[in-house]
């Protein structure tokens, strides 16, 4: 489970969040409680809900798959949606993740 910070003037509203994984993935997104589940390409499950002010997400790879465009197509669609629902770039995430692990 991955946890990101989101971006001042992002609000941690699940019904945004829905709309974000519509855009990003062309797949049923499911409501279990407070969470959503979708699957696409790769991922086997996508789960995603908010937990205090931040953006939680847990994800589960289908390691059998070897074609490379759907790799990288569920890839870069995930990266879309991080980017859509908490307004950081990858290089952002990355940055805010070390800082995170140095302290």
């Amino acid at each position: 489970m991955q946890e990101y910070k989101l971006k001042r003037g992002y609000t941690a509203d699940m019904d945004r969040i829905y709309e974000c994984l519509n855009e990003s993935f062309s797949s049923e997104v499911k409501k279990e409680g407070d969470k959503f589940v979708t699957s696409y390409g790769i991922l086997s499950s996508l789960t995603v809900w908010i937990e205090g002010k931040k953006l939680a997400v847990d994800t589960v790879s289908d390691t059998s798959v070897t074609d490379d465009e759907l790799i990288l197509d569920t890839n870069k669609r995930f990266r879309d949606f991080l980017y859509k629902a908490t307004g950081y770039t990858a290089k952002e995430r990355l940055k805010q993740a070390k800082k995170k692990v140095s302290k």
